[in-house]
């Protein structure tokens, strides 16, 4: 395993960072003790490192003596198993190698820190069973004290016990446990765009709030992720002057076989990878007027200094203050990656982060281990963080049905 992490050490993804902090942590405890002789950890455990000889394979079935890295670590995993009168158990997050596992005779299990159950994801969302008086002094008084407790800015649908056509929209204000009306919203929409659902009324005022400084939406494709986050963040930056700009970022991760290099400067190379979000803006702003003119595109949003697209790769070591920032496509994101980007925030911005979990491009996470199901579980509850999961898809009945069936 050593040398599989030496070979990662000068790599700049997250490998690579990963590798070095490995590198470093076991060079920290050889200060302490040798480590072919184990050394006593502080949070509990002993940490010792086993070198790997041509002995150790005799004990693999003969189909799994090759010389791979995976083959070495269950060649000394049984050798330990041999040797010791306890439990052993093989962690890891490589399937393969567990599968492995079972067929030697070992106990193998995942990491699982780091997990979230898709299935028991946090819904931001909640029904509350009321008699009609309550309803209509929701609706008189401007709010509603409610003796059951909820997590904070999680919407509300309060619903007439008698008759549940009679209902009211709330998001939650755990401070003063009660249920307050959500924003309200200009006649025209967020540059034309409403709200066709209960969810994406919820979206749309945590979207809005200022208060609420982290927000994720999660969905399948067509529910309106992006599209209404991106309206949100342009009403409040351009039309309301509250941010700077608005920043739309998404991870490069290519979908099925990588073209390979695309020719062209920076901006060519990255329109590929930014065009969904370049049509989400062209929506907004409308396409084309009676005449045939064309209106205003994206390109007059970024000259105006409203606009800032570009990918997640070098916001690294940036600090950005003031500004509505969207990451969209979250759900490629590893947990330390999504830290990266919510530790950038400086004072006044407010972050943004969608996707959907059954969607993922990137080979080293699944559903319950990327960053996005990560950063909802960690901050449901928060004050200043709030979460809504889409589910009726709006794109298209087309694509409605797809989204179910395939």
């Amino acid at each position: 395993m050593i040398e599989e992490l030496d070979r990662f050490k000068k790599d700049l993804s997250e490998t690579g960072r990963n590798a070095r902090q490995f590198s470093r942590i076991m060079d920290g405890l050889r200060a302490k003790a040798k480590l072919v002789e184990g050394v006593e950890l502080e949070t509990g455990g002993h940490l010792r490192v086993d070198l790997y000889t041509s002995e150790h394979m005799k004990c693999m079935p003969p189909e799994l003596r090759g010389d791979s890295g995976d083959n070495r670590i269950l060649a000394v995993a049984l050798d330990v198993k041999s040797r010791s009168d306890s439990a052993v158990i093989l962690v890891t997050k490589d399937t393969n190698l567990r599968i492995k596992a079972d067929v030697v005779g070992l106990t193998a299990q995942d990491y699982e820190s780091d997990k979230v159950s898709i299935e028991e994801l946090y819904s931001g969302t909640a029904e509350v069973h009321l008699s009609p008086e309550d309803i209509d002094l929701f609706y008189s008084q401007g709010f509603l004290s409610l003796e059951e407790d909820f997590l904070s800015n999680q919407g509300l649908t309060l619903v007439d016990a008698d008759n549940p056509s009679h209902t009211a929209l709330a998001r939650y204000n755990r401070a003063l446990r009660q249920a307050v009306p959500l924003l309200r919203v200009p006649k025209d929409g967020l540059w034309g765009i409403h709200s066709r659902n209960r969810e994406q009324q919820f979206a749309i005022d945590i979207l809005l709030n200022e208060d609420i400084q982290l927000v994720t939406l999660v969905g399948k494709a067509g529910t309106g992720k992006t599209l209404l986050a991106i309206a949100a963040g342009l009403f409040k930056s351009a039309d309301e002057g509250q941010y700077s700009r608005l920043l739309v970022s998404r991870p490069v991760f290519p979908m099925g076989r990588d073209l390979g290099f695309l020719p062209g400067d920076i901006e060519e190379k990255l329109s590929p990878w930014m065009q969904p979000i370049f049509d989400n803006v062209e929506l907004l702003l409308g396409g084309v007027e009676e005449g045939g003119k064309r209106k205003r595109g994206y390109k007059e949003l970024v000259d105006l200094g409203i606009l800032e697209i570009e990918p997640l790769t070098y916001i690294r070591g940036r600090s950005i203050p003031k500004q509505y920032m969207i990451v969209d496509e979250a759900q490629n994101l590893t947990p330390h990656e999504i830290k990266t980007i919510v530790t950038r925030a400086g004072e006044g911005t407010k972050i943004i982060l969608t996707g959907d979990p059954y969607q993922i491009d990137n080979p080293y996470i699944d559903s319950s281990s990327n960053g996005l199901t990560y950063v909802v579980e960690k901050f449901k509850g928060e004050d200043i963080a709030g979460h809504v999961t889409l589910s009726k898809g709006e794109r298209s009945p087309l694509a409605e049905l797809a989204a179910n069936l395939l």
